[in-house]
């Protein structure tokens, strides 16, 4: 425990701390507890979660299979301090920590979402590399509904009215919301949330945040929060927030586009580029290992039966893993920038993916493609929806490539490509029990 700890949670009259972690779908587990007995935990090994924290469905149901490795024995949390915010929606004056995870033996779990992008992070680390990410994440407001078989509806803003049509860009149509966004505005700035810019995306009711670029946990931390923030600001404005990949039929889905480029630890330099503004070797090579395995490691990207709705021609949605220049219907789009900001954008992932692991995948399979020196082809001209769809159509088709691919479970490691399998073919299992509107719809006395 340390003295800076005791002044934090004093100066700001703390008086609960959530201590939390990412789930395997984002979500926030763990516990709230009064400040003092917080501050008491820091000295021993007293905040404990089970480990199935890491192995519960999105439905909050577990895998028929035991897939722990300590059969569901207790895990420890290590706060990590630099993650230290306040929570700005209560009453109370509440604080909140991110922790890591580590088992009896002081050996970290390596099926934490956070503990899987450290380990890729490593791996960089090791060779004198820095990622440096950038995420861009949409996200739908809709009407409140207490029936999960209606379809959403766009809110009603302050003018009264729904909007009826699609304002990509559109100034007013987000004035339509000042009030929510003034909030969310002001809960980043109390949870240090680095955001850029806010713009009304294609969908009705449909935004975009854009975040500054930096290092890849801490923008996977600010991810991580800001869904949280997003979330509540809208419950205080009686509207709902979603980041589910494709929440309206007939209306774009909603993605988490990352920025990405690797910086030399030592000098700075964008490894991307040359000073010239070419491409450099290991460009190509990252592009190529991002090429070569996205498709086998789409369950990080798509990790819901939802996400494969956003994937479709004409959207704005990849369907193939093509690159291109300053193209927006490949999966790898190379921005025009000058030398130092050189970077390629990975478009597939849905805003419903989990950020570390969306964040790890991507920068694992870059990592790849530089290890084996894999050549990306040429950049295509003109429209990727010309092209064969290549990626997977649906998750049991993206759970059986990513347990087959060997580099990405050495990578990754063994027990979390196991587990995020497990969890996600009993998601799976769970959604195919349910009778749709659709089947109730268009069977019921047709057939």
């Amino acid at each position: 425990m340390t003295t800076d700890l005791k002044d934090w949670i004093r100066s700001n009259a703390i008086t609960e701390v959530e201590s939390v972690v990412p789930d395997m779908s984002g979500v926030a587990r763990g516990k709230i507890v009064p400040a003092h007995k917080f501050l008491r935990s820091q000295q021993g090994r007293d905040m404990r979660l089970p480990e199935s924290v890491f192995i519960q469905t999105v439905t909050g149901s577990y895998p028929e299979e035991d897939v722990t490795s300590e059969a569901n024995g207790d895990v420890y949390l290590q706060p990590d301090l630099s993650s230290l915010r306040m929570v700005p929606w209560y009453s109370e004056p509440t604080g909140l920590v991110i922790n890591d995870c580590f088992y009896a033996d002081g050996s970290p779990v390596g099926i934490s979402p956070r503990q899987v992008l450290k380990k890729v992070l490593a791996l960089y680390d090791e060779r004198g590399w820095k990622p440096i990410v950038a995420p861009e994440l949409e996200f739908f407001l809709v009407k409140p509904s207490d029936d999960p078989d209606y379809p959403l509806e766009p809110p009603i803003g302050r003018s009264g009215r729904p909007e009826t049509g699609r304002q990509s860009y559109g100034i007013d149509a987000v004035n339509e919301f000042d009030p929510l966004f003034d909030d969310i505005y002001d809960f980043c700035e109390v949870q240090r949330i680095d955001v850029d810019t806010l713009s009304h995306e294609a969908g009705a009711g449909q935004m975009e945040i854009n975040f500054n670029h930096g290092e890849p946990l801490d923008l996977a931390d600010q991810v991580f929060l800001f869904k949280r923030i997003v979330r509540q600001a809208a419950l205080r404005h009686k509207v709902y927030a979603t980041f589910m990949a494709k929440p309206m039929e007939n209306e774009p889905g909603s993605a988490m586009h990352l920025h990405q480029n690797v910086i030399d630890k030592k000098t700075g330099r964008n490894l991307f580029s040359t000073d010239d503004g070419k491409d450099t070797d290991l460009f190509r090579w990252f592009i190529g290992g991002l090429r070569k395995y996205l498709p086998h490691a789409m369950l990080l990207f798509a990790p819901n039966v939802n996400s494969y709705r956003r994937l479709v021609p004409d959207y704005d949605a990849p369907i193939n893993v093509h690159w291109g220049h300053d193209n927006r219907t490949v999966g790898l789009r190379v921005p025009e920038s000058a030398p130092q900001a050189r970077r390629v954008e990975n478009r597939l992932a849905g805003a419903d993916a989990n950020p570390y692991l969306a964040i790890a995948g991507s920068l694992a399979c870059g990592l790849l493609g530089i290890i084996e020196k894999i050549d990306p082809g040429k950049p295509i001209e003109g429209s990727a929806y010309t092209r064969a769809h290549s990626l997977p159509r649906h998750q049991p088709e993206s759970v059986a490539k990513f347990s087959a691919i060997k580099p990405l479970r050495d990578m990754l490691g063994e027990d979390f490509v196991e587990v995020f399998a497990a969890v996600k073919l009993a998601e799976w299992e769970a959604y195919h029990r349910v009778v749709s509107s659709w089947e109730r719809e268009y069977l019921l006395l047709n057939v």
